[in-house]
């Protein structure tokens, strides 16, 4: 095998581990966040009925503006799209909303604001890349954590010294490198340091593989019928369910600058197929698990609270994160939490944006403390100089 066949297919595999993985015990905590890469318009998720004026949210989104939402309680409705999907979560109290969510970073640029979301890092410190929330969160749980991005680069927020994998999971098939391939790869690092990591890097690929090919199988009898990220949280679920209880995973397509539509159209299809993932996830996982778990739904920054002349929304500031799982404590689940504002011209953050009155360190603070039992010491390590602000999600 040539040196650049070499490199290019080590590119393509996972990101090497350096321990052997092990499946969790039973009853740990499980945490999956899903990012929502592009900025979601969440204004259009939750709906503000009593937060806002009908007549300055109507004449805010003379065409975008959602008629016919779920009410949720007294203040808020939910897109009409993903309540089939949603509501149930809702009412069983494993589904939360925390709108004014986010960070204080104002660029409005969706890769710096990605980045410091991934990062986790004080905004006044110059950035270390090789040091993201999940993988410091990872590192003070050590033993207790196996993380795994369902993604096919390791995300930002995985990126440091803890053991992690990545896998995207958006097409399952033949491998990339035959199994005659890994072992030729393999021995060609006999001797070396690197002979460890790359003889577990196939053998964490061969056991996804395994796993993901053994439920299409079992699927041939009862065959899923939907398509997209519900295909894929049903598969993550599967590998959060046997072996991996820290998970992250990322889907783009909501930069809606033109025609987001409003009750239907493409914002409204976008968030159905989430909502049924987000469902499908927890149907997988089965409720043993899924009482042990939480899924945060985070995306960079919210959108413009009017529509712009094209009929969409532009980039905004404070956005709306979403809080499942069966580890939801009866006070958060089937709430929407967190400090909140009467939204008016005069709130509106630079008269445009939802402003940011929930910074996210500090609240994902609050959970990783409660879900883990961590110190503030060790709270500390994951998101420097902020303090946990405590919801009682868990």
């Amino acid at each position: 095998m040539q040196r650049r066949t070499l490199l290019h297919t080590l590119a393509a595999l996972p990101v090497l581990a350096t321990r052997a993985w092990a499946a969790p015990a039973q009853g740990n905590a499980k945490l999956l966040v899903v990012f929502l890469r592009g900025a979601y318009d969440c204004t259009s998720l939750l709906v503000p009925m009593a937060r806002a004026p009908r007549d300055f949210y109507a004449a805010s989104r003379p065409n975008i503006a959602i008629q016919n939402p779920a009410p949720l309680d007294a203040d808020w409705g939910l897109h009409p799209a993903v309540a089939d999907a949603l509501l149930p979560l809702y009412e069983r109290r494993q589904l939360a909303f925390l709108p004014f969510a986010g960070i204080d970073d104002l660029s409005r640029s969706h890769f710096e604001t990605q980045d410091a979301i991934e990062l986790g890092q004080p905004q006044n410190a110059r950035r270390d890349y090789g040091s993201g929330f999940l993988n410091r969160l990872a590192a003070v749980l050590g033993a207790q954590a196996s993380p795994m991005a369902f993604t096919d680069q390791m995300p930002i927020s995985l990126r440091g010294p803890a053991p992690a994998a990545n896998m995207a999971l958006t097409a399952v098939g033949k491998p990339a490198v035959s199994e005659q391939g890994s072992r030729v790869i393999t021995g060609m690092y006999q001797g070396t340091p690197l002979a460890a990591p790359v003889a577990e890097g196939f053998s964490v690929r061969g056991e996804v593989l395994r796993s993901l090919n053994a439920e299409m199988q079992a699927a041939s009898r009862n065959a899923m019928n939907t398509r997209g990220f519900e295909q894929v949280a049903r598969r993550m679920a599967e590998l959060m369910k046997s072996r991996f209880d820290l998970g992250f995973v990322d889907v783009g397509g909501w930069d809606t600058h033109v025609g987001q539509g409003s009750d239907t159209g493409y914002l409204a299809n976008r968030l159905a197929e989430l909502g049924q993932g987000l469902a499908g996830f927890a149907d997988a996982l089965g409720p043993e698990a899924w009482r042990n778990t939480v899924a945060v739904v985070v995306s960079e920054f919210g959108r413009t609270f009017r529509e712009n002349g094209n009929r969409g929304t532009d980039h905004g500031h404070g956005s709306v994160y979403w809080l499942a799982g069966g580890a939801l404590s009866a006070q958060a689940g089937g709430r929407v939490l967190g400090e909140q504002v009467a939204l008016s011209q005069a709130t509106l953050f630079q008269n445009r944006d939802y402003p940011v009155l929930n910074e996210y360190r500090a609240v994902l603070g609050g959970l990783f403390t409660r879900l883990y039992g961590l110190s503030p010491a060790q709270a500390g390590r994951v998101f420097a100089g902020v303090k946990p602000v405590d919801l009682r999600l868990v």
